[in-house]
């Protein structure tokens, strides 16, 4: 079968491989029709940060229909389409017990350490599949993941209903958080230097666009910060007002950047928001509702022959869209 295979750091290869195993006890085969390609993915890339094995195949943001179950599965049936969990956790863990699995210990990624989406097929633990809603196209069903971690970032930060958030980074998980934000009622100001994909967010979901220098003397107690950035966390710190959350989801270099005693007498949460909880199962409820408001998101659907160009081309900052998407089989462009 064709498969997107990562050999080592900048050494991605569309290949052909072996079909992958049967499904074992509580495992599910999945046909792949569309997967997306994160930042993490670059970040994998480029620096090799997450490779504990290799070859692998990659991507965990994907979705396809159930071709074969394992024993113990009853959730699911071949046929179903479905959503996927991006998520490999132990499952016996107190924090996987206690239902923040994205904490487990032995946490890691499809794709990373185990062989992910990027491929026409793919055996997984059946717990990382969730039946996807009628009428919901697959494009949209592979957006499920980067969703369900701007939900987290969103709920994890606990905005009070109308208040306004300052958003920080117009890639997929800040354009969602945006999207995410401006349906649940809130004004959104976002910040990025890709005026391009700044206007598309604003467009998109009527967002104001604003500016670093611009919150001087704005006073806002919430935001979420997608980019990762020392210099942009240090000022979201300085220019938030007393009293405020801030949650920190994009993944950046290792910085000092926090002043305890600043938090201390300016009463500022610092929150990490990493992965997702139960809110892929939010999602998943919701895609009915949002999928009318996610094509704007997608920059193209590629053939799977072009995604080791696409990974250069992304690290170069040539996309003007938000998210690119792989077309794998099926008909997930439709």
């Amino acid at each position: 079968m064709k498969a997107i295979r990562l050999h080592g750091v900048g050494d991605l290869r569309f290949e052909q491989v072996p079909a992958p195993l049967p499904p074992k006890d509580k495992e599910v085969t999945l046909s792949v029709s569309v997967a997306g390609i994160c930042g993490s993915d670059l970040h994998n890339y480029k620096t090799g940060a997450w490779i504990t094995r290799a070859p692998s195949v990659a991507g965990h943001e994907f979705t396809g229909t159930v071709t074969a179950i394992g024993t113990g599965v009853d959730h699911v049936a071949p046929g179903d389409r479905v959503v996927v969990d991006s998520r490999h956790i132990c499952g016996t863990c107190e924090a996987c017990l206690d239902g923040v699995g994205q904490v487990c210990p032995s946490l890691g990624f499809l794709g990373e350490v185990i062989d992910g989406g990027f491929a026409e097929a793919v055996t997984i633990p059946a717990r990382n599949v969730i039946k996807a809603p009628e009428g919901v196209a697959d494009r949209f069903l592979a957006m499920a993941e980067p969703l369900a971690v701007a939900l987290h970032a969103l709920n994890l930060v606990s905005v009070p209903d109308g208040a306004e958030i300052v958003v920080t980074g117009c890639g997929p998980i800040g354009g969602l958080v945006t999207l995410l934000a401006t349906r649940k009622g809130h004004p959104v100001r976002i910040i990025d230097q890709n005026a391009g994909r700044t206007a598309l967010v604003a467009e998109a979901t009527g967002a104001s666009v604003t500016t670093l220098e611009d919150l001087q003397g704005h006073r806002f107690r919430f935001a979420i910060d997608t980019t990762g950035n020392a210099y942009v966390i240090r000022t979201l710190l300085h220019r938030i007002a007393g009293a405020s959350r801030l949650g920190l989801v994009g993944i950046g270099k290792a910085a000092e950047i926090i002043d305890p005693v600043h938090l201390v007498e300016r009463e500022i949460a610092l929150i990490g928001c990493h992965a997702f909880g139960d809110e892929l199962t939010e999602i998943a409820a919701m895609l009915p509702e949002l999928k009318d408001h996610l094509d704007p998101f997608i920059a193209e659907i590629i053939e799977p022959e072009a995604v080791p160009a696409t990974y250069e081309a992304l690290i170069a900052g040539d996309a003007a869209g938000i998210k690119t998407l792989i077309r794998l089989g099926g008909a997930g462009d439709e």
